[in-house]
């Protein structure tokens, strides 16, 4: 038999094996010898499984492009992903990358990149990996807080993680909220403004967090007035929630100091207190609400955050 002819036999065979009747493989093997038989089931039977995972993985791709456009239900979702293989987790962590460079690096760079990522974020269920022009987004299987937590600490130091790798490619990224299959649209669109705003704020070579980019996020997204209450809300609760328990006065510390141009000796007079004193409430705000009173983008958040509570309280 020619290659060509030995190609079409086993291919035959294989269709005969899937077909699932006896007969139609019975009319395959008819006078065929029986060592060749031997080599033609083993050869049909590997065609079969590379058909098998390839229909899988088509599977599997396609079930994640549906997720990030959105199911109308979780059983939905969950019945899908079963006919998919997967086995959705409690919660997925949503990661957008995008390549730094040359244009022409980046098919190449897509494809290391995805690999890169398995490879630090492919501990335990399957992920979710979609890709386009040179962007990788991620849905990161996270069964808990610390879990999400550990995959956000790898997401921000994947730049530098990556230079130390010889010809990987540089990259910038956002990182999403952590929610349930179907709040994956939501936490990419979240993902993919971080990006943005990164890039726009901070320049190329950074992973930003969504829920750390504070008024930024607002700003660029275009806020309802609910939401700009709930940003309010969730930035001084903290300090309030302090002030409640311990009888200080943080807050009003906060305002008076920015009111007064954050001139220290200005405000303790105001407060009728040492200027020592001042310093150390704003060291105490600084770490309650794990930020920085000197960097401007944490000034503007809280800034942000007290005028909005002005308005709307």
């Amino acid at each position: 038999m020619t290659p060509e002819e030995i190609v079409a036999f086993v291919e035959g065979l294989a269709a005969a094996i899937a077909s699932g009747r006896p007969g139609a493989l019975a009319e395959r093997l008819d006078g065929t010898e029986p060592k060749a038989v031997e080599h033609a089931l083993r050869l049909a039977a590997a065609a079969i499984a590379h058909q098998s995972a390839g229909s899988r993985n088509g599977s599997r791709h396609g079930f994640w492009e549906r997720l990030a456009s959105g199911f109308s239900d979780d059983a939905s979702a969950r019945e899908e992903a079963a006919a998919a293989g997967i086995e959705l987790a409690p919660a997925y962590l949503a990661i957008t990358l995008e390549i730094d460079g040359d244009p022409s690096d980046v098919p190449r760079g897509a494809a290391d990149l995805r690999s890169i990522a398995l490879d630090v974020f492919g501990a335990g269920a399957e992920i979710g990996v979609l890709e386009r022009a040179g962007i990788v987004d991620l849905l990161i299987p996270v069964a808990r807080e610390v879990d999400a937590s550990n995959a956000r600490t790898a997401a921000t130091l994947l730049p530098k993680t990556l230079a130390k790798r010889q010809a990987a490619p540089r990259v910038s990224g956002g990182i999403g909220g952590a929610g349930p299959a179907i709040e994956t649209p939501h936490n990419l669109r979240r993902a993919q403004a971080a990006l943005a705003i990164g890039r726009r704020i901070f320049g190329h070579g950074r992973v930003c967090v969504y829920d750390d980019l504070g008024a930024y996020a607002l700003l660029y997204s275009g806020a309802s007035v609910e939401e700009l209450r709930g940003f309010a809300r969730n930035t001084l609760e903290p300090v309030r929630a302090y002030d409640e328990k311990h009888q200080t006065e943080l807050e009003r510390t906060l305002r008076v100091y920015f009111a007064l141009g954050q001139n220290v000796k200005t405000a303790a007079a105001e407060l009728n207190v040492h200027r020592h004193t001042v310093f150390y409430r704003l060291r105490q705000i600084a770490e309650i609400c794990r930020c920085d009173l000197g960097a401007p983008h944490d000034q503007l958040t809280l800034r942000l955050a007290m005028a909005i509570d002005a308005l709307h309280s």
